[in-house]
């Protein structure tokens, strides 16, 4: 056990993690130049797509040191983006250290900082690491004093490389084996294992990733799950290079996966503890806190048929994605669905993606919104994350919304458009200081509301993508919200109502009635779309009707005839405008969401 390391590597979004798990990889001698490819560990698509790491991945790196002893090294290379903060929690429980990552050029950011608070929970080591030293722009020197001024950690163990070139990587894993403490456990003691992961297999059933604590585990054990108390016959156990290694056993202090014919999705808890049937751990591993999910939005199939394929899809996707949530939910208008929680933009992109890819099931997103508090006139107080169970208006005797303090990090010439966009967005109690030359650490509190749609994009387009951008939730505070609905031909469309503030409501109304207009195609009839208050109208456009050309076969001729046939028409449209249904496309949904304004 004085051989293992568990590590993983944390910054904040760019600095170069996956890029440095490559260079360790490939220094430890674990894939061939034919089979490299960049961000090795990324197996998703969409990672690959849009250069970001969505799962936490672990590998197992055989490594041997200039003293001439082998070590073997956990690795688990985590997200950035503050939207998939849970998944990192999850990879720093199973690990004793970490490796903090730092851009050279950009310095302390603020995933930074909240990953740090994330390390010292867990009572990690943290070795920080200087990356991207061979950019023009670099200034590995100022960037030390950061690390040691800012977040205090000591100077003399940081280390730096270049992740691209491969510059100063050795001294790194020198530096893991060093300063890392090793894992600590008995193998004689009862079996305790924490799952941090999973996923689903066609083939094999649910793949368990898990980290021993106490303890052994070998294929044919019986084990059991604490928070269900079922229990299962292990078929194989193993460790993760970059596919998966059969091993006899794994043994405490190792980080593995684990194979026990699960077919059942729901058996599997990520924070749940394995033991032994016959010979069980006295109490369960302190598993992870709980998700709190700060946006909500209704995902409903476009067809009903497939509302038993969505079923299966959440669950397995919720195996992968622990920060997801559900429950089940109804629309008049959409048929049965679900009602999800997310993290945060991001997430909900995400999730519908892979909906759509893994499982090729086609499906609407309901606007997004997020957790409100209403006080009635009996005095009860009640949560409404859902326009659908907006109370009656004259009962509400006061009404309160979640509220984040937002912590930007700029360059000082970008001061003016985001104080300006804050402003927008009904921020307030703004401040700011100067960390180092040239750079604002900008702070401002905010509704949840309005930073969900949109504001990330905003923020990165107002500062040229120079400004970081992470936010913690504080309280909540009374607020003046209304249900705006959105009206096609009369008829109320579930899943465009949301709740918004009242000095928003024409703005967004009216938004969404213009993008509305872009998307409906024609009909043989006018449709009036409208934005409405209760039954106030605020904002309104009309898609203009189709015209026959019903005179074209009368050549000259009296004018009453060409009269008549018109003013047959127009009785035609007005009893057509009373039965005619429109049918609104799936991408007028996803147009309203992505407001231009």
């Amino acid at each position: 056990m004085k051989n293992i390391r568990n590590f993983s590597i944390i910054a904040h979004i760019d600095h170069g993690k996956s890029t440095l798990a490559d260079r360790l990889i490939q220094h430890c001698n674990m894939v061939t130049d034919r089979e490299f490819r960049d961000q090795l560990l990324d197996s998703m698509d969409i990672e690959r797509e849009r250069g970001i790491t969505i799962k936490s991945q672990t590998i197992c790196l055989p490594y041997t040191a200039k003293d001439g002893k082998n070590y073997i090294l956990n690795l688990v290379d985590t997200p950035g983006h503050v939207d998939f903060s849970y998944e990192v929690s999850r990879a720093l429980a199973s690990c004793e250290g970490a490796l903090l990552l730092v851009d050279a050029a950009q310095g302390v950011e603020a995933q930074t900082l909240a990953n740090l608070y994330l390390a010292m929970e867990n009572d990690l080591d943290v070795i920080p690491v200087i990356n991207k030293i061979d950019l023009p722009a670099a200034d590995p020197d100022g960037v030390a004093l950061q690390i040691e001024e800012d977040l205090g950690l000591d100077g003399e163990l940081i280390q730096r490389c270049s992740a691209k070139t491969g510059l100063g990587v050795e001294d790194i894993l020198e530096a893991v084996v060093k300063h890392l403490p090793p894992p600590k456990g008995d193998l004689d003691k009862p079996l305790e294992a924490l799952i941090f992961d999973a996923n689903y297999d066609a083939f094999r059933g649910t793949i368990i990733s898990c980290r021993v604590v106490e303890g052994r585990i070998k294929a044919g054990d019986n084990i059991k799950f604490m928070f269900n108390d079922t229990c299962h016959k292990v078929e194989e156990v193993g460790l993760f290079q970059l596919a998966r290694i059969p091993r006899k056993e794994l043994v405490a202090g190792e980080v593995g996966y684990i194979i026990a014919g699960l077919k059942t999705v729901s058996d599997t808890q990520v924070g749940d503890t394995i033991t032994l049937r016959d010979n069980p751990c006295a109490q369960a591993l302190p598993g992870y806190q709980e998700i709190q999910p700060v946006v909500f939005s209704s995902i409903y199939p476009i067809s009903t048929d497939d509302y038993e394929d969505l079923a299966t899809a959440m669950e397995k996707l919720k195996l992968n994605d622990a920060a997801l949530t559900f429950q089940k939910d109804a629309s008049s208008a959409l048929g049965f669905g679900f009602r999800c929680g997310f993290l945060g933009l991001l997430h909900l992109e995400v999730v519908q993606e892979r909906l759509e890819r893994e499982f090729d099931i086609p499906i609407i997103l309901t606007v997004p919104s997020v957790n409100y508090y209403f006080y009635l006139a009996d005095g009860s107080m009640i949560e409404v994350d859902n326009p659908a169970y907006f109370p009656d208006p004259g009962s509400i005797t006061r009404t309160e919304e979640p509220y984040i303090k937002a912590n930007i990090l700029i360059p000082e010439r970008y001061m003016g458009v985001v104080m300006t966009l804050c402003m927008e967005r009904r921020g307030e109690n703004t401040h700011y200081h100067y960390p180092m030359p040239g750079r604002i650490e900008f702070t401002c509190e905010l509704p949840l509301a309005e930073i969900i749609y949109d504001f990330y994009d905003r923020l990165k387009s107002a500062t040229q993508g120079y400004g970081s951008f992470d936010y913690e939730l504080i309280d909540y505070r009374p607020s003046d919200l209304v249900k705006l609905d959105i009206l096609v031909n009369s008829e109320k469309v579930d899943a465009l109502s949301q709740l918004v503030h009242r000095d928003n409501a024409r703005a967004r109304g009216l938004n969404a009635c213009e993008k509305l207009k872009e998307e409906i195609p024609r009909q043989m009839f006018k449709i009036a779309i409208q934005g409405a208050i209760g039954g106030n109208i605020i904002a309104r456009t009309t898609i203009a009707a189709l015209r026959k050309d019903v005179t074209a076969k009368c050549y000259g001729g009296d004018i009453s005839r060409k009269r008549k046939l018109l003013e047959k028409q127009k009785a035609g449209k007005k009893r057509m405008k009373t039965v005619g249904n429109v049918d609104i496309p799936q991408r007028a949904f996803l147009a309203v969401l992505k407001s231009d304004q």
